[in-house]
């Protein structure tokens, strides 16, 4: 009887414990699809604006200057009587696309350096991780902003120094990942039957430890998002009236008092695809994990 009544607790408990993890799961699930809902909206603005707003995103009325967010003007419209919810659908093209340059430049270059960090070891990886180690210390947007002031101003140049910025989170997760796939049997046989270096790195090292690197990218995407914006708030973006959602910001801050809806809602836009970001990196870190 005692052993029957052990059994059915231990049962329960079971069952306690996988109904809480099938909630978990299905939190994640809602939370991640809603999160993948956000970017492909997004990324709908950015290739098909025309689509999504048919306003002329450089012209406004004046007569309708400084109006509220209401049915015709979703966002509001800005000092020139200019539509906001259509600028910043067409801001969309110009932010995700330094967004997205930013991020592949670092996860290639990243990837490249922490992969010959990792395989080559000795002094080239001291050497190497001691100047990602250097970059670490260092906030990326500060190092961004040293080196588009270097590069100077426009959206491909804000790209580049993002990218550049971004470059030693990617090579320092790359050489852990290599130097765990390199203890594996299957690397060692590969070796061992006298495979070569290089078809040995690509083959069995790159392709097993790339997972981990591709979710920070989704991570780092949202960050490279702020990154770009912050240096186009700051002005180091495209040329006025060109529309990015860093300037759109900045352009309304003057208004704060009269005008929130030209600050708050181009910035809520951004937040939302910075946690939708976040929340889609997690997930896919979590789905390699397992």
């Amino acid at each position: 009887m005692i052993g029957s009544v052990v059994v059915e607790r231990a049962g329960l408990g079971f069952g306690a414990a996988s109904r809480s993890s099938v909630r978990k799961s299905l939190r994640t699930n809602i939370f991640a699809g809603i999160s993948l809902l956000v970017l492909a909206v997004v990324l709908g603005w950015a290739v098909l604006p025309g689509v999504f707003a048919g306003r002329d995103p450089l012209v406004g009325v004046p007569s309708e200057k400084l109006r509220g967010p209401s049915v015709r003007h979703w966002f509001g419209t800005d000092n020139l009587g200019r539509d906001i919810y259509t600028r910043v659908v067409h801001a969309a093209g110009l932010s995700l696309t330094a967004t997205v340059f930013a991020v592949m430049l670092s996860l290639v270059v990243g990837s490249v350096v922490g992969l010959l960090a990792g395989s080559i070891g000795g002094v080239t990886d001291a050497v190497i991780m001691r100047i990602v180690d250097v970059l670490l210390s260092i906030p990326e947007l500060l190092t961004a902003l040293a080196l588009v002031t270097v590069l100077g101003f426009g959206t491909r140049n804000v790209a580049l120094a993002v990218g550049i910025a971004l470059v030693a989170r990617f090579a320092r997760v790359m050489r852990a990942e290599v130097l765990r796939v390199r203890r594996a049997p299957y690397v060692e046989a590969a070796f061992a039957a006298g495979v070569r270096w290089p078809a040995v790195l690509v083959r069995h090292v790159l392709r097993n430890a790339y997972a981990p690197v591709a979710a920070l990218a989704a991570v780092e995407f949202g960050v490279a998002v702020l990154a770009v914006s912050s240096l186009s708030f700051l002005g180091y973006g495209a040329a006025p009236p060109t529309p990015e959602w860093g300037s759109l910001i900045s352009e309304g801050r003057n208004y704060l008092a009269t005008a929130w809806w030209m600050t708050t809602l181009p910035g809520l836009v951004i937040v939302a695809v910075v946690l939708s970001a976040q929340r889609l990196g997690r997930a896919l870190a979590q789905d390699g994990a397992r």
